[in-house]
């Protein structure tokens, strides 16, 4: 009997570890599956579409910026805010897209769910080419409607030329991902 004690004995460390392992890979996937559930936007009602397009907003100059005035061409609508690293981050990706693009109808907007004064301050340091709108909290409630359910940001939702939502994405977008959005 004495013999078999150091063979059980190094069973059981290997036992525990593969035990280890499969419990890590097991929480690993859970906690996969409950993020990739949470950033995967939902579902826009057809009443949420319409009712963006009725929508208006002020630039940071002050002036009135109509959701119906970009109508009839793809639309990129970013929501973003000052104080979002990834937003700030990812801005200057999408004003080099929208720079490459643009001759081709494509368009962009940026809605700043901030305080006018900070994305008037940001702008100043960082010039964009598209148009910017100042949509402050209730920017919150219509990402929400547009699918995101968790009002994170960045969130980003590109319209068909028709107005219809083509994509939506929430969190930091990649040119891969905007080049693959423009070839509809």
């Amino acid at each position: 009997m004495k013999d078999n004690a150091p063979m059980l004995e190094s069973e059981q460390p290997s036992s525990r570890r593969s035990l280890l392992l499969a419990a890590g890979a097991a929480a690993g996937l859970a906690g996969a599956g409950l993020a990739w559930w949470r950033l995967t936007p939902e579902s826009a009602s057809g009443a949420a579409q319409h009712a963006f397009w009725a929508q208006s907003f002020d630039t940071p100059t002050g002036e009135p910026l109509l959701m119906s005035s970009l109508a009839g061409k793809p639309l990129l609508v970013n929501f973003w805010a000052t104080w979002c690293p990834p937003c700030v981050e990812e801005l200057p990706l999408i004003d080099g897209f929208w720079r490459e693009n643009a001759v081709n109808g494509f368009q962009v907007l940026a809605l700043a769910i901030d305080q006018p004064s900070a994305v008037r301050k940001f702008l100043q340091r960082q010039p964009l080419g598209f148009p910017v709108g100042l949509a402050g909290l209730g920017g919150t409630e219509l990402a929400k409607s547009l699918g995101n359910a968790t009002g994170g940001l960045p969130f980003s939702v590109f319209f068909k030329a028709d107005g219809s939502i083509w994509r939506q994405k929430l969190g930091q977008l990649s040119l891969d991902e905007l080049n693959a959005w423009i070839s509809i």
